[in-house]
């Protein structure tokens, strides 16, 4: 398991999570509400796709577009378990958050 990474808040812009992403050199951004309770994980990807789409506006902000929580597993979800539940949701990185919902890290799938 990797580190939680970078962490931005739901109020955030999307130029400005790329910008943050780039930043960090990092392939995602851990997502988080006022709380600091993970609320998700975006990709550059998602964050292309959605700055690249007729609909998008410079005011768009992650929690518009982060839809709902997860998929998350439990810091005693065992390796077997979070993999074979990232490829079922076909997911390439998967948070893994404690009992209050906070980022402890990522996992990834090897390439």
């Amino acid at each position: 398991m990797g580190e939680a990474g970078p962490q931005v808040g739901d109020d955030m812009t999307v130029e400005v999570a790329l910008s943050v992403m780039a930043g960090a050199r990092s392939g995602h951004l851990l997502v988080r509400d006022d709380d600091g309770r993970c609320t998700g994980l975006l990709t550059e990807a998602q964050l292309v796709a959605v700055r690249d789409g007729s609909a998008y506006t410079d005011r768009v902000r992650l929690r518009e577009i982060a839809g709902d929580r997860g998929p998350f597993t439990s810091p005693l979800a065992t390796m077997a378990e979070a993999e074979h539940s990232m490829r079922r949701r076909r997911v390439g990185a998967l948070p893994v958050v404690d009992e209050h919902g906070c980022a402890l890290g990522v996992l990834t799938l090897a390439p």
